[in-house]
């Protein structure tokens, strides 16, 4: 299963404006072309995003290398995530954990970049050369994935850290969220596009305000690159001491100065 989007998609159509329905046209065309010509099926397409099947982990690799080729020289950077597994044929397509775990994938990564995981990599000949990214926490899956960076002939090697839950120390959460899409909705809007630096959750104590804070975090870690953490200040009685448990939090070494 191959899983591909663009990446900053509402940035790139506030830069290109009225020509981004055509780069869209021409995004579409090249990873349609590529998804062919190595006999993928479209399961599923959603604004930017394609979801497709394939034989052979092989093939879903041939494709994406040979996709993110042929868009390198346009302005849209396209993710990839590639995962092997065996998903329920459901009314409405694929479902299962497994397309979860694909999906995921995809989104851990940046545009340029295409992803595997080990079920995936596993499946390869070793002539496929691979980076090895080590295990990762994904958003929603409760078991870890070992994830893997295609390398070849066309392809960019280099990328910032994975948009993946170690790249912060939000704790897992046992339970799901209930009830609260509205105010998450309003939340990551503000948060992502408008110029919000500081937003407060307020409101009496037990109606879980950090229990929402930490659910929208989680759900917006792929939007920041350098990740998404959580600084307790409940126990900190001294105003003066608020920077520098910040400063721990994040691993910043403090200097005279």
């Amino acid at each position: 299963m191959l899983f591909t989007d663009i990446e900053g998609s509402t940035r790139l159509l506030r830069e290109l404006g009225d020509r981004y329905p055509e780069q869209l046209a021409t995004q579409r065309r090249l990873l349609r072309a590529a998804f062919t010509a190595h006999d993928g099926v479209e399961v599923d397409t959603q604004g930017d995003a394609f979801f497709v099947a394939f034989v052979r982990p092989a093939d879903a690799v041939a494709a994406a290398h040979d996709a993110q080729r042929a868009l390198a020289p346009t302005p849209v950077r396209v993710r990839m995530g590639i995962h092997t597994g065996a998903p329920t044929v459901g009314a409405e397509g694929y479902v299962g954990i497994d397309v979860h775990r694909g999906a995921r994938v995809c989104a851990a990564g940046h545009g340029g970049q295409v992803l595997l995981s080990r079920a995936t990599r596993e499946l390869l000949t070793p002539e496929v050369d691979v980076r090895d990214l080590g295990e990762h926490r994904l958003k929603d899956l409760p078991d870890p994935e070992w994830l893997f960076q295609l390398m070849a002939r066309g392809l960019e090697t280099e990328f910032p850290p994975l948009k993946t839950l170690n790249n912060t120390n939000l704790p897992t959460q046992a339970t799901s969220l209930v009830g609260r899409e509205p105010e998450l909705d309003e939340l990551s809007g503000l948060l992502v596009n408008e110029d919000v630096r500081l937003l407060t959750l307020t409101g009496p104590g037990g109606t879980g305000k950090t229990r929402l804070a930490i659910h929208l975090a989680a759900r917006l870690i792929e939007h920041f690159r350098n990740g998404v953490f959580l600084v307790p200040l409940a126990p900190v009685a001294d105003p003066d001491l608020v920077l520098s448990t910040i400063a721990h939090t994040l691993g910043v070494t403090e200097m005279a100065g």
